[in-house]
């Protein structure tokens, strides 16, 4: 993570959307991470005092409806869920960088 990155999260408030919770869960049950959800986000909250962002889901629907640039559904709703929140998203996603005005990663 770069160091911009880690100070602004030490200063703001930090919120995550749930669904990157469910995504990081598909992501354990299939192998590809080596550790359930609950332990990175478990280590954000008590570093950076994360908490869960809730907004309607209907509307982040109907955001990710007008995102056409990625067919991954999780990519598509974390963005959805900034854009309705009309927060920035950390992220080291390159796609979503190039498209979405909100994501960050320096």
């Amino acid at each position: 993570m770069p160091g911009a990155i880690r100070a602004r999260l030490e200063k703001e408030d930090v919120a995550v959307s749930p669904i990157v919770e469910l995504e990081l869960t598909y992501l354990y049950e299939i192998g590809r991470v080596s550790e359930p959800a609950s332990a990175p986000l478990s280590a954000l909250r008590r570093k950076f005092g994360l908490q869960i962002a809730d907004v309607s889901l209907a509307e982040v629907a109907e955001a990710a409806i007008g995102i056409p640039w990625t067919r991954d559904p999780f990519d598509r709703l974390i963005s959805a869920h900034a854009i309705v929140a009309n927060a920035p998203l950390v992220t080291a996603d390159e796609t979503i960088r190039e498209h979405l005005t909100l994501a960050v990663w320096d």
